[in-house]
């Protein structure tokens, strides 16, 4: 003692260092007070007052990413991360990292130089030079008043992650509807939200549940009882814990406690998506599972992501489908399947094309469970190869799957939860998973190769004789209910070769009309089918044919579906008009028909569908249809019967022109034709505005309608000379500058001056002798 004191200088260096050493590696105790920090360069914590939990910087596993976090201090710190501050925004390896406890009372996480803190508690209220901020024994971190230790003003026990401690309330309150739940971490390095959670019922009843993606419940620990969760026994009777369930009218809460003080506890949301209670009570520190749910792994929803599936006693359960791989390497090693897997070639269909000849195709996987979806549909058919075509034709479909009672179903889109069986247990069933033609398919060695080299073609040749023959008597005979195909079925994008655009040259017009037109035939029961029994909400419209009513195909494809009305003025002449002269022409502006029923009396047609239904309110927009008709197309057609109501618009409000059942064929160097009937208005000299429908409005400029009005009459004019071709109407609306000649009085005003002077024609004879069209005017 004597000798300190004789070096004076040595106790005061002694007691700078001590002093130095304490500012700069520790905080005293369990508590954070204002204009303190805690340090990450200094590795800095502070510690409960029992010494249970500790609060400092982690980094979890081999990531660089650096959190602020809480942990059972006895236990090793990686597996017993109990709380983090900012999941969501981890720091940097930056020095100046630091947990502040400001002047104004909040904390605040800071990386680096900037000056916006990763997360805050953004607490506002008075006084706040007293607050403080304590780690308590229970591992509650909580912002309080000083002077008043039992006034909390922020507790970090009201923003778990995916850990509930021993005497926290799990809670979800009524008034503002509020529900707290655990979060499962990504996966074992990284604690942001993972996909699976775990909370309160939110429909009311007394039961924990778990979901996938805040979505899916895939598992429920039954109604409280007073004493247990109905699906838990293991709560019931216990020497370790104590449970409750407390309802009022604030909300629900459940909590759990332990009967020891010495135990040690924790309630986890794993990333593996099971809820797990660890205990430990003595001896080595290991945790022990008390008890977990749901029970069985492949329970958990959607464990392998999208497109994995799920091998039953397996050390790695989770493996992508063939011709698929991970979404992420890194996650997968880390035993995170969240982002599960994606194709590794595009299906062809995705690509619109077929490439090389080649199509998707099915690989057929034996022994599954068979995958949960929201987006599975079922269907009966008659057989698989039906339920295989209902997939091919929807490219939407991934997969399909068909058992005896005559059931086929259906997956749309991304598929989650199959299920690979093991040879020893339950017995599967069959799914046919869709893959794009590069992908390998299984052979059976060299000599499998050869026979298919061999056999394919054949087969192929003698099914291309057979389509040949069969598709050539399809119009023959028409009517035929036992050669009708099955609309629901049918895919006319694949099925249907049509004329591309109608300007073809005389080599292929000529090679074309050697050809029968294919015009498929369809069963009544399934265009039934197709327009759910011919429902009045699938009904578009009606007309001088008949009703029109919207049809759906399983690919996904809208269809218009045409009934000839027994009521019609139009019969099976008009009827078999239509379906001869379409079927030979298709142009982009012409209304598809795709095909024709003649069944139970009835006779339909199918066309195309037009989503903005009929032309009523459009002035123009047809004539490159009209030219086509009238000069391009390997067949002069006039059509006769042209108004607002016979011309659709299709998705991009393209219009088409429809409804050939009055058209006529005209000689190969002929572009007139005697017409019957009309469809046209009077001219009244001076008085044209008076014709624009009062439905579209006045028009603010009159010279644009008094140009279309002058083009109309053009049309009509008596003598053929007189009258524009299709090209030249293409041209004058085009340029609306460009002057017109004046029409001369029309033909049909000539007649009617006839009529009025009772002179008689007779109806069956040639009232043209120099190919002038002579129109008798009928009401419509």
């Amino acid at each position: 003692m004597g000798g300190m004191t004789s070096k004076p200088w040595l106790l005061f260096a002694l007691l700078l260092i001590l002093s130095f050493g304490r500012a700069c590696f520790s905080i005293s105790g369990d508590t954070l007070s204002p204009g303190q920090s805690l340090s990450y360069s200094k590795n800095e914590t502070i510690v409960s007052q029992g010494g249970t939990f500790e609060l400092g910087f982690f980094r979890p596993g081999s990531s660089l990413k650096i959190y602020l976090g809480i942990w059972y201090k006895m236990f090793d710190q990686k597996d017993n991360i109990v709380w983090v501050a900012n999941r969501e925004d981890p720091l940097f390896d930056l020095p100046s990292s630091r947990l502040d406890l400001s002047e104004d009372g909040n904390l605040l996480l800071y990386g680096g130089s900037s000056s916006i803190p990763f997360w805050l508690t953004n607490l506002t209220f008075p006084g706040s030079n007293l607050t403080e901020a304590v780690l308590g024994e229970d591992g509650n971190f909580v912002l309080r008043d000083r002077s008043n230790a039992s006034s909390i003003l922020w507790e970090s026990f009201d923003y778990p992650t995916d850990t509930r401690l021993p005497g926290a309330k799990f809670w979800i309150d009524k008034f503002p509807r509020k529900q707290q739940q655990l979060v499962s971490w990504k996966n074992s390095e990284d604690p942001a939200p993972g996909v699976f959670s775990e909370g309160l019922d939110s429909n009311g009843s007394n039961q924990v549940c778990l979901q996938w993606n805040t979505s899916q419940i895939y598992w429920c620990s039954g109604v409280w009882n007073g004493n247990s969760f109905s699906l838990i026994p293991e709560m019931t009777l216990n020497s370790v814990y104590n449970f409750s369930v407390v309802s009022n009218e604030k909300g629900r809460y459940f909590t759990h406690y332990l009967r020891n003080s010495s135990y040690r506890s924790k309630m986890v949301m794993s990333s593996t998506g099971k809820l797990q209670l660890w205990t430990w009570l003595s001896g080595p520190l290991v945790w022990k599972t008390f008890w977990y749910g749901p029970l069985d792994q492949s329970d958990v929803y959607a464990l392998c992501g999208e497109f994995g599936v799920y091998r039953e006693n397996s050390s790695s359960p989770c493996e992508c489908l063939k011709g698929f791989e991970p979404f992420s390497m890194n996650y997968t090693r880390l035993n995170d399947w969240s982002g599960g897997c994606v194709r590794k070639s595009p299906l062809q269909c995705e690509n619109n094309t077929y490439g090389n000849g080649t199509k998707d195709w099915f690989m057929k996987m034996p022994n599954v469970r068979l995958p949960v979806n929201s987006k599975a549909y079922n269907w009966a058919v008659s057989d698989r190869i039906n339920c295989e075509a209902a997939c091919m034709n929807n490219c939407s479909c991934t997969a399909y799957a068909y058992n005896r009672s005559g059931y086929c179903m259906i997956w749309e889109g991304a598929i989650f939860n199959l299920q690979q069986l093991s040879d020893a247990g339950e017995t599967g069933e069959y799914i046919y998973l869709k893959h794009a033609p590069n992908e390998n398919q299984s052979t059976k060695g060299k000599k499998w190769k050869v026979w298919v080299a061999v056999l394919v073609p054949s087969i192929g040749l003698i099914l291309y004789l057979i389509i040949c023959f069969s598709t050539r008597g399809k119009l023959k005979h028409i009517g035929d209910s036992s050669s009708s195909n099955n609309l629901l079925l049918f895919d006319f994008d694949t099925e249907l070769h049509p004329i591309n655009d109608g300007m073809n040259t005389d080599k292929d017009m000529k090679k074309r009309e050697k050809k029968d037109a294919v015009l498929p035939l369809f069963s009544y029961n399934s265009v039934s089918a197709a327009t759910n029994n011919f429902s009045t909400t699938n009904k578009l419209g009606e007309g001088g044919f008949g009703p029109v009513y919207m049809g759906n195909l399983l690919s996904g494809q809208k269809i218009a579906v045409k009934m000839l009305s027994k009521k019609s003025g139009q019969g099976i002449e008009e009827f078999r008009n239509e379906t001869k002269l379409i079927a030979k022409v298709q142009h982009k502006n012409l209304v598809r028909l795709l095909g024709c029923c003649i069944e139970r009396d009835e006779k339909i047609l199918i066309y195309e569908y037009m989503p903005n239904k009929s032309l009523d309110f459009y002035l123009f927009g047809i004539t490159q249809g009209l030219l086509y008709l009238h000069q391009y197309s390997r067949l002069r057609i006039i059509h006769r019967d042209l108004k607002p109501s016979n011309i659709l618009l299709d998705s991009e409000m393209n219009p088409k022109i429809s409804d050939f059942g009055m058209a006529r064929i005209v000689g190969g160097n002929e572009t007139q034709a005697n017409t019957n009937r009309i469809a046209w208005e009077l001219w009244i000299d001076d008085r044209s505005l008076e014709l624009i429908n009062p439905t579209i409005g006045y028009p603010s400029s009159s010279s644009l309608p008094l140009r279309f009005i002058n083009i109309g009459l053009l049309c009509v004019q008596e003598s053929p000379i007189d009258r524009p071709t299709m090209l030249d109407v293409v041209s004058m609306i085009s340029n609306e500058h460009a002057p017109l000649p004046t029409p001369k009085q029309p033909a049909f005003t000539t007649y009617q001056n006839m009529m009025d002077s009772n002179l008689t024609i007779d109806g069956a004879c040639n009232c043209s002798n120099n190919s002038v069209t002579i129109s008798v005017m009928e009401a419509r």
